[in-house]
């Protein structure tokens, strides 16, 4: 059975930081492609980054600059380092976990993943 699990969300004050982890069980995510996407509610979910096994990475332009990912393959599990947070941030991040082959224009497309976490909450307050 495969299973995503988020931490790293907060609350932490604008111009802050947050790493957000997640851990995959179940599933070889050495060569899969992996994404974080955000929620907020009212919204459509929103890709913020991906990254594939063959290090094909892609950034939101509204985080672009400001996030890193990082990909720990022994302890299969993908990073999100956010930097300078800003209320926009505001979100609940999912993980996502899919095959390998995803196109890039496709990175960003929920339904291009079919394993997913439960998410963690980011909060930034200004």
């Amino acid at each position: 059975q495969v299973q995503l699990e988020e931490s790293g969300g907060g609350s932490v004050q604008s111009g802050g930081s947050l790493r957000l982890s997640c851990a995959v069980s179940g599933y070889n995510g050495d060569r899969a492609c992996m994404a974080w996407f955000r929620q907020i509610p009212g919204k459509e979910l929103e890709g913020v980054a991906a990254r594939c096994g063959d290090d094909r990475e892609r950034y939101a332009d509204s985080v672009a600059g400001r996030s890193t990912l990082s990909r720990d393959n022994a302890k299969n599990t993908l990073y999100l380092q956010m930097n300078n947070l800003k209320s926009d941030d505001t979100a609940m991040y999912l993980c996502a976990a899919g095959g390998a082959g995803i196109l890039w224009g496709s990175l960003f497309r929920p339904n291009a993943y079919p394993y997913w976490g439960q998410g963690t909450q980011v909060t930034v307050s200004s």
